[in-house]
């Protein structure tokens, strides 16, 4: 067996041992489906309409959201930070390892600005330009020179010009005001960037020497960034496309993606890839088994542009699933859909974009991994999909096929 061939199979055996937690939970919300008309599967048509806001709930509205595998967390608009759902490896930043099924503050601090969540750690960056990280730390990923996992959030070096983060499954990067890039944490598939030595870092590398990135996404294996002048660049496992080089190997150093200068944002899944271009268009490419990457079948390793819309705002991947905001405020999903994490009432799997909901009241704020969460133009924020550790933030660890309103304390 090559290499290519070793890394395709370890990626897929890896998605089917963490889904298996998921669809075994999982199992009732089937029955939440039963009754689903025909008219639900199809894309846009006969939505299911997740209901009127509380107004009472929604007293402070959230400006950043971030969804970990199995918790969520949220920064609301007057700098404070929540978090909620599964919280083995200290991942909610409370100091305990106790799950929560409700929104629970970290600490008092009110500066809180940005912030991503990987499949069981967070990160997130103050007004300060101070990064922080905390939960899993197997390979590092927290960035503190350890492999200690944190429930309370440690400092990452002592740069004051962080202005992003993200972090995947077992590496993190972040860009700096200064426009450079960094990453740090486990770099078997050469996803730091930096070649494939050394096999770990503890603490943030340089990639390469450029002041221009803008953005940055990390997915399981691989990153993607966006540059100021437009150009994507992506790098670390291709084993199913999901670097978009129209390649099934891996690069070890930035390489940019076709040679548009229009990308807007871009979101690395576990093992595809979506983004959005300034005319508005959505490409996604990389692993397809469940439609993740929105059109045709069989992976993509090119991108491939999704139907015709020229009014796709944003655009979120995660574990096999993505959805994106249009800029009519309509929300919108697909790919893998065992956990309800679609919100169209079923579970089943859609290879196209299908609405969810009816609502036009969506902003371009949302998450999704196993589960999903979005906030509204109102300020209330809603969430749905599987639930087993309360991730959902309703007080239950009941499974939602819809969206279910999210009560965040005033």
């Amino acid at each position: 067996m090559n290499e290519q061939q070793e890394d395709r199979l370890r990626a897929r055996w890896r998605r089917a041992v963490r889904s298996a937690v998921v669809v075994a939970a999982s199992a009732g919300i089937a029955a939440l489906a039963v009754g689903s008309t025909a008219g639900t599967a199809m894309a846009g048509v006969g939505a299911v309409d997740e209901g009127t806001p509380d107004v009472s709930l929604a007293a402070v509205p959230v400006s950043q959201i971030a969804a970990g595998n199995l918790h969520t967390c949220v920064i609301r608009t007057d700098g404070t930070l929540w978090c909620w759902g599964n919280n083995f490896y200290g991942q909610l930043g409370d100091g305990t390892t106790a799950n929560r099924s409700s929104p629970a503050q970290l600490g008092t601090a009110t500066t809180w600005a940005r912030i991503d969540a990987g499949s069981g750690n967070t990160c997130a960056v103050r007004t300060d330009g101070t990064l922080w990280c905390w939960g899993n730390n197997s390979s590092g990923q927290l960035g503190d020179g350890t492999t200690t996992k944190r429930s309370s959030p440690v400092r990452v070096g002592d740069a004051t010009t962080w202005a992003s983060v993200s972090t995947g499954s077992n590496h993190t990067c972040a860009v700096q005001t200064t426009g450079t890039l960094w990453c740090w944490g486990l770099n078997r598939h050469a996803q730091l960037g930096i070649g494939l030595s050394p096999h770990q870092s503890t603490t943030p590398v340089q990639v390469g020497t450029a002041t221009t990135w803008a953005s940055v996404t990390t997915g399981y294996a691989h990153t993607c960034a966006v540059r100021t002048d437009g150009t994507l660049w992506c790098w670390g496992s291709s084993s199913d496309g999901q670097l978009g080089l129209g390649i099934l190997s891996y690069r070890a150093t930035p390489t940019q993606v076709g040679t548009a200068t229009t990308w807007t944002s871009v979101t690395a899944g576990y093992v595809h890839t979506c983004a959005v271009r300034t005319d508005g268009t959505l490409w996604c490419w990389g692993e397809n088994g469940y439609g993740q990457v929105g059109g045709g079948t069989g992976f993509r390793t090119t991108p491939l542009q999704i139907g015709t819309a020229t009014t796709w705002a944003k655009v979120d991947a995660s574990i096999d699933s993505s959805c994106a905001a249009r800029t009519d405020g309509s929300l919108w999903c697909w790919g893998k859909n065992t956990s309800g994490q679609l919100g169209d009432g079923t579970t089943t799997h859609r290879p196209t974009p299908t609405q969810v909901g009816t609502t036009t009241a969506w902003t371009d704020g949302l998450a999704v991994s196993y589960h999903a969460c979005a906030a509204r133009t109102d300020g209330s924020l809603w969430c749905w999909g599987d639930n087993t550790f309360g991730q959902l933030g309703d007080g239950t660890t009941t499974h939602r096929p819809t969206p279910v309103q999210v009560p965040l304390p005033d």
